[in-house]
């Protein structure tokens, strides 16, 4: 158990380094920010689709009533066009998405700050005031229609510090913990 929890406390780094990696980019490219990440999504989602699609016809899904990949497929790659084409609705997508990966993150965080409160571990209080600014990053995140990527750019790096150092707090006594 020891050991998973670290790994899962590893893992959780390395997303805090992918986040920071992701918000300085934001930062400094923001327009390119957004015009990479409608590429990305909506190639995938078109590579899917053709997947899917492909799929159908060779495995004679046609014959059976169940067999949707056909549907799916095509929704898939009208997603994909929508995505590559409509910037603006990603961007509102992608800060919606990045404010509930927050609020849940900041949520998570809390409920481990009480728990090192109750095993009386010293540290529990800076893990508590992160939780919060972590919740209240992500709240504003979600509330700010006009939050530019620039604005997000900086709550996710800021989230990715605050999310590092509550990854090597919960590393350093996940031994206490259990």
């Amino acid at each position: 158990m020891k050991s998973y929890l670290k790994k899962s406390g590893s893992i959780d780094i390395l997303v805090s380094i992918v986040f920071a990696i992701i918000g300085i980019f934001m930062i400094i490219k923001t327009d390119l920010a957004i015009k990479i990440i409608s590429y990305v999504l909506g190639g995938i989602f078109i590579t899917m689709g053709i997947i899917k699609s492909i799929d159908y016809f060779l495995s004679k899904g046609k014959y059976d009533f169940y067999n949707y990949d056909l549907i799916y497929g095509i929704i898939a790659i009208i997603i994909g066009f929508i995505t590559i084409f409509c910037s603006d609705l990603i961007e509102s997508m992608f800060r919606i998405m990045i404010a509930f990966w927050i609020i849940y993150s900041g949520i998570i965080r809390l409920s481990l700050s009480l728990k090192l409160h109750a095993v009386q571990i010293h540290m529990w209080n800076v893990s508590l005031i992160l939780s919060i600014i972590m919740i209240i990053s992500g709240v504003y995140i979600l509330i700010q229609n006009g939050a530019l990527i620039l604005t997000i750019g900086i709550i996710m790096l800021v989230y990715s510090i605050i999310d590092l150092i509550e990854s090597v707090i919960f590393i350093k006594y996940v031994d206490e913990l259990l």
